[in-house]
């Protein structure tokens, strides 16, 4: 079953509980918070803070994206807030190995993203750390940009990859009704959805479209 995340980047930015709350009754299965420090991407947006008054109101897995310099400093912020998964950056540390081991050792899910240049193969050395990894679909940083198709490819190298490991692909970037066919059919297991989801008529429908291209 594909799972599907909605981004809280793509919300009512005054209203997240309630968006929270739209992405719950509408059978999404995770919530992805992209939180961004104005360094490593060009742009600002949550914090602990956040997913911490969340959890107390949501019951979704919480997808927690981290697009930050040096995560290794930042991390500890959100062992105990809430997330069900931390997703570090390849590009964003010398050590992402020392990063993926000390979110296991507090028994949170660990996933690497890889920027759209950063080759597939990257992951090799931390297979046995990984239960994620994030394919970024567009340069991070901002919603609502044109999914690059490109990465279609990079998406069936890790399927490759990871083989029969239990290791989830997620693809975040321009995700709509045709683009997540097209990550499906080449081996994504989770999609993270904005504009087209928190911009829809009936997100509930949204939903159950993408669930039934699997």
């Amino acid at each position: 079953m594909v799972l599907i995340a909605p981004s809280l980047l793509a919300a009512d930015q005054g209203n997240l509980a309630e968006a929270a709350k739209i992405a719950e009754v509408s059978a999404a299965d995770w919530l992805h918070f992209d939180i961004m420090d104005g360094h490593f991407v060009p742009n600002l947006s949550f914090g602990p803070a956040l997913v911490k008054k969340l959890r107390r109101q949501s019951k979704l897995f919480f997808d927690v994206h981290l697009m930050v310099d040096n995560p290794e400093y930042i991390l500890p912020m959100f062992y105990f807030v809430g997330p069900d998964l931390l997703t570090i950056h390849h590009e964003s540390t010398d050590d992402p190995a020392s990063c993926l081991e000390k979110i296991k050792e507090v028994n949170i899910k660990a996933g690497i993203s890889l920027k759209p240049q950063t080759p597939a193969e990257k992951i090799i050395p931390y297979l046995d750390l990984l239960d994620n990894v994030l394919v970024m679909s567009v340069n991070p940083g901002f919603g609502g940009q044109k999914f690059m198709p490109e990465q279609l490819e990079k998406i069936a190298k890790l399927r490759r990859i990871i083989g029969d490991r239990n290791i989830t692909i997620e693809v975040d970037g321009g995700i709509n009704e045709d683009t997540a066919k097209l990550c499906l059919n080449y081996g994504a297991d989770a999609l993270v959805v904005g504009n087209a989801f928190y911009n829809s008529d009936n997100p509930a429908e949204f939903v159950r479209k993408l669930k039934k291209e699997e």
